[in-house]
């Protein structure tokens, strides 16, 4: 028996009735060989793992510019944050961990330099608009490897579109990851505001606090624990209704007082307004960007979106090399960008 056949046999004996087992899978788009060792949700968690979008995660910013300080969160850290809790989650509900990790990794795959303000400028040029869990989507299926994809499993791909807060994914995998992206998210921002000195602790109400816990470990080891106690011996990943209100009463006191903050995001207008004249520059001018992309319009591909495709995939600091090459007079160029 291949070692791939013994772990899908462990699979069935050990994992919840309710997880997604590989055997079960719906397969991918194009059919593949089978690997003798690894199951399909863990070959899929390897591709991304691999693959040069998910290389880029680490120059791109969360919240806080990355010039701001080496410690604050940024798209790589958030996404491993948000693989570390879905994991435990997964593991103590006899899930399928392989699936769960692959769809966390690959969830945010599709973000734009300089976080949600660079997929605000990319929504409004594009149309049709752009959403990065679509973009994700676009990226396993289409752009990664030249073009051809990285050809993951339909729960994978299923998982990373469904993440945000107004969709469901299909399998309960996806589902986790789609709680603990939340459960990462506000956790780190409130640690890295402390960090920028924009908040306390004691800034955060007290009845949320009264609830979730009074630090960033007490709140993960509620919110993980809530989730795991009310999704046991169940189809559906849930939350109870108290915990789950208190999440949604700090995500919006959050966005009041982080997210639109001017400390925090002061700096943003100047990155939307740049990444608006690189796009204009691109739909003016779409042989400057590499020949994969040109070819990408000359078959019959919209030109906004492959702009979209290209600006999208830009870490924060190639967005700004690619800035001062276009609209600076090269004496005044910034040294070492």
């Amino acid at each position: 028996m291949l070692i791939r056949e013994q772990i899908e046999k462990m699979e069935r004996e050990t994992l919840s009735p309710y997880a997604t087992l590989n055997e079960n899978s719906k397969g991918r788009e194009v059919p593949e060989k089978e690997c003798d060792i690894r199951p399909m949700f863990q070959r899929d968690r390897d591709r991304i793992l691999h693959c040069k979008a998910f290389r880029r995660l680490k120059n791109k910013t969360q919240v806080f510019l990355t010039p701001m300080g080496d410690h604050y969160r940024t798209r790589m850290s958030h996404t491993l944050e948000v693989s570390q809790n879905a994991r435990t989650i997964g593991k103590a509900l006899r899930l399928n961990e392989d699936l769960v990790e692959a769809i966390a990794l690959g969830h945010d795959l599709g973000h734009t330099p300089f976080g949600h303000a660079g997929e605000r400028v990319l929504n409004e040029c594009v149309k049709g608009g752009f959403r990065h869990n679509e973009q994700s989507v676009r990226i396993v299926e289409k752009l990664e490897r030249e073009g051809n994809g990285l050809n993951l499993t339909w729960e994978v791909r299923d998982g990373i579109r469904n993440h945000q807060i107004s969709t469901m994914p299909a399998t309960p995998e996806g589902k986790i990851v789609r709680l603990a992206d939340k459960i990462a998210y506000v956790n780190a921002d409130i640690d890295d505001s402390i960090r920028a000195k924009i908040l306390t602790e004691e800034d955060i109400p007290k009845e949320i606090r009264n609830v979730l816990g009074h630090t960033t470990r007490e709140r993960l080891d509620m919110l993980i624990h809530d989730v795991i106690i009310n999704s046991m011996d169940s189809p559906d990943i849930k939350m109870s209704a108290e915990v789950f209100q208190a999440l949604k009463d700090l995500r919006s006191y959050l966005y009041e007082s982080v997210y639109k903050n001017p400390v925090a995001k002061g700096e943003e207008v100047k990155a939307m307004r740049m990444l608006h004249q690189l796009f204009e520059y691109y739909i003016d001018h779409p042989e400057d960007m590499p020949g994969r992309y040109v070819a990408m319009i000359e078959n019959g591909e919209e030109k906004d979106r492959v702009v979209a495709d290209y600006i999208a995939g830009m870490t924060d600091q190639y967005a700004v090399t690619k800035f001062n090459e276009y609209f600076m007079p090269e004496a005044w160029r910034v040294d070492g960008i």
